[in-house]
């Protein structure tokens, strides 16, 4: 960690210009970026627009994926990329050598039955939900899965450091993988009664004679309705929807679960303002009261159209861009809208209409978003094919998605707890929205983590060496030996815009050694290949290589996507 901290200040000049290219930035009052809309894609189907796709649906680029998704049309890949997945194994006891479980779970055992336990064993758990959950994202298929995972977390957001207890995370995790490319109104039924957000947003403490309406608020403005100009919902709303919510527990046995209390239930009618049509929900005194009376509100609140825009707005700004302009909202929005009531509510027909459109692949939507922490880190340990400990050590397999879950918290972006309810200022915060990611603090630390992983000792931490081995990376290109088309293949897969030719030329220059002409490349990679044990010849290789990907990941453009 010291080599990391000691590089931070020489960054720091470097990411100030950089920072300073992102930051006081006002956009005009008037702003059309394009004008393409959800019609199917038509243009060329090759590498660029693949890598573009996979930068978004996934998390980096990986080689091997480009591989698969260039044997395939665009709709197979999509129809790839929208197949659900199978539920995962869970996350274990990693833990043992350093704390034994007081509930006697045995290294390499789930603990997500078992009780409690105590603090100690608690933070262990906690902690480590957070590493299987990055470890997940680091080893996805060709799946939207995650990164929809991860949308479902930001948008429907709670903090473990809250609610504080491992076995409420996973079941909250869970769930959110499970609705991945689900029905979103089944999905916000399903969180409201979740353990982890009754606990999050008090919504176990609310009751007739107490209610609480922190719940109801953010259900209607953070989860369903959101804060549009059509979004016109009244506070007596939240009151109301708060005395239908009123008498839900939580039962903490293992697994812990939620559980309607008729005693502490309002049980009068619940009558809403003339945004909801003056509804009335009858209020109910009997066991099913809490379920049929929740129904009815959330059969109230998904009447309202301004349910699907909302989402789709969040959906336009996690795939697309920050800005919806008015072309976005009426060629995009508004019809995707349409596409997500007429199937009610499932988000697939949404995302395959979005990703198969000409929108999506118009390049002025291409390498127009910042990435987030866990984009950059996971990105580019996928993209360099970084090797990680594998299950035969649980404790060092646990360490190296550790030290990708820190690194990502030191950037501002914490798995598993996002800074509040609202989830993370990137996603709505006007009008910087992604640029938020990038400032003094933050930028440098990037580029510290992408230097140590391509340097010649790594990232080591714990006894767990992250590290960029180019020579086997690049082996993997067409023809390697060519420097030209080295770098050509490199930019198709690590850039997601163009670059220009002086920058090209300097890598090109990193490669030659400074020299002139191609063979001085040529020739120090055919050395190698043909002498692949002469210390001396893998050197000049790896060297060059390093100091190429290192110019590669230190350029602004790496940090898009």
């Amino acid at each position: 960690m010291s080599e990391i901290q000691n590089k931070l200040s020489d960054f720091k000049k470097k990411s100030n210009i950089i920072v300073n290219e992102f930051a006081n930035k006002s956009l005009p009052t008037k702003l059309n970026r394009t004008t393409s809309g959800l019609e199917k894609y038509s243009g060329s189907w090759g590498a660029k627009q693949i890598a573009h796709l996979l930068r978004r649906t996934t998390f980096g680029a990986k080689k091997e994926n480009l591989q698969t998704l260039k044997n395939k049309t665009l709709d197979e890949a999509i129809d790839l990329l929208l197949q659900p997945q199978n539920k995962p194994l869970p996350p274990v006891n990693y833990y043992q050598a350093t704390y034994a479980d007081p509930n006697g779970i045995a290294l390499g055992e789930t603990w997500i039955n078992s009780a409690y336990g105590d603090g100690t064993v608690n933070f262990y758990r906690r902690n480590g939900l957070r590493y299987w959950w990055i470890g997940l994202i680091l080893n996805q298929p060709i799946s939207i899965s995650e990164k929809m995972t991860l949308f479902w977390h930001n948008l429907l957001a709670t903090e473990t450091n809250e609610y504080d207890d491992a076995r409420y995370a996973y079941l909250y995790s869970s769930l959110l993988r499970s609705f991945a490319i689900g029905n979103y109104k089944t999905l916000i039924k399903e969180i409201t009664l979740n353990p982890a957000m009754l606990k999050y947003l008090n919504g176990y403490l609310n009751t007739k004679t107490a209610p609480d309406e922190n719940y109801a608020r953010e259900l209607q403005e953070l989860f369903t309705l959101g804060k549009g100009p059509d979004s016109n919902y009244t506070e007596d709303d939240v009151k109301q929807a708060a005395k239908i919510l009123t008498g839900w527990k939580i039962n903490t046995s293992n697994p812990p679960s939620s559980y309607f209390d008729l005693t502490r239930h309002d049980t009068s009618n619940k009558i809403f303002s003339s945004f909801y049509n003056f509804k009335v929900i009858q209020g109910r005194n009997n066991s099913s009261a809490g379920t049929d009376e929740l129904n009815d509100l959330i059969n109230m609140i998904f009447s309202q159209d301004e349910v699907a825009k909302y989402i789709c707005r969040r959906l336009y700004r996690w795939f697309i861009y920050y800005v919806i302009d008015n072309n976005a909202e009426q060629n995009i929005i508004i019809p995707l809208a349409q596409i997500f009531r007429n199937n009610n509510y499932e988000i697939k027909p949404v995302l395959e209409t979005l990703l198969k459109s000409a929108h999506f692949f118009d390049p002025l939507n291409m390498g127009c978003m910042i990435k987030s922490p866990i984009d950059m880190t996971i990105g580019l340990s996928r993209e360099y094919d970084i090797l990680f400990p594998n299950s035969t050590d649980l404790v060092k397999q646990y360490r190296g998605w550790q030290h990708l879950t820190e690194i990502s918290n030191a950037m501002a972006q914490n798995i598993g707890d996002p800074p509040n309810i609202a989830g993370w200022p990137a996603y709505y915060q006007e009008p910087q929205f992604y640029e938020i990611w990038i400032n003094s603090d933050t930028l440098p630390k990037r580029n510290a983590f992408s230097d140590a992983v391509i340097s010649k000792n790594g990232y080591n931490r714990n006894s767990v060496k992250l590290i960029i081995e180019p020579i086997l990376l690049v082996d993997k290109f067409a023809n390697p030996s060519d420097p030209n088309l080295l770098i050509s293949e490199a930019l198709e897969t690590i850039y997601a815009i163009d670059v220009t030719q002086t920058q090209i030329a300097f890598m090109k220059s990193i490669l030659l050694s400074n020299q002139s002409s191609d063979h001085y490349w040529t020739d120090a990679w055919n050395l190698y290949k043909a002498n692949p044990t002469n210390a001396t010849y893998k050197e000049q290789v790896n060297s060059r290589l390093q100091s190429f990907f290192k110019q590669m990941m230190n350029l602004a453009e790496y940090q898009l996507s």
